[in-house]
């Protein structure tokens, strides 16, 4: 970190992660919002990497089981998240397709990648491109929640193709398993503090 840059911590100030107001080093609550405040996230660090871990372990079943079934005339047709978008980019459904590639597979690994990299960035003290890090982490918090778009295609599939038994869409085992993921790394993403980016010292996160 340059010598001209200097924390609020620094200057013996805490940011609100609510209202981005600064406030007295020693006080409980934001004198704007009234929300709960702290120097830093209580074991930001090690919550982070448990939330990962998790995303990790959850995203294996996601990726291998099928996210949903069709059942046509009593025959079901499972389906996995990458079967489906190879299903629907030969149908010629590119623009489908391509949503939800990016929203079910690219979308959840970056997300896992980058997080992974803030916390061993941390964890080495890199002491370098701290800007870079903190917009990176920032899009990545923003975008994440949209990974839930392959729960919402199977749901609105299951409300509206309940044909009586001739064309049933039932929820597979990989459904549950990627809302956890999506939930998992949107809890990593919360945990993850982004004022460690800029401590200069090591501190107990």
């Amino acid at each position: 970190m340059s010598s001209e840059i200097k924390t609020a911590k620094a200057a013996n100030l805490i940011l609100c992660l609510c209202c981005h107001h600064l406030n007295p080093i020693d006080a409980s609550r934001c004198q704007t919002c009234n929300e709960p405040i702290y120097i830093r996230r209580r074991r930001s660090y090690e919550r982070t990497l448990a939330w990962l871990l998790t995303a990790v372990i959850l995203y294996i079943p996601a990726s291998i089981y099928p996210v949903m079934t069709t059942v046509a005339f009593t025959r079901g047709q499972p389906s996995t998240i990458v079967g489906g978008v190879i299903e629907l980019w030969q149908q010629g459904s590119y623009l489908i397709s391509l949503v939800i590639f990016f929203a079910s597979v690219v979308i959840p690994i970056a997300k896992i990648l980058v997080l992974a990299w803030l916390c061993f960035s941390l964890k080495i003290k890199l002491k370098t491109h701290q800007r870079e890090r903190t917009i990176i982490y920032k899009y990545t918090e923003l975008i994440g929640r949209w990974s839930m778009i392959d729960i919402f295609v199977v749901a609105i599939l299951m409300a509206l193709l309940q044909l009586g038994g001739v064309l049933i869409v039932e929820p597979g085992v990989a459904a549950l398993a990627f809302a956890g993921v999506v939930i998992a790394t949107m809890l990593a993403a919360e945990a993850f503090d982004p004022r460690l980016i800029w401590d200069l010292e090591d501190e107990d996160t």
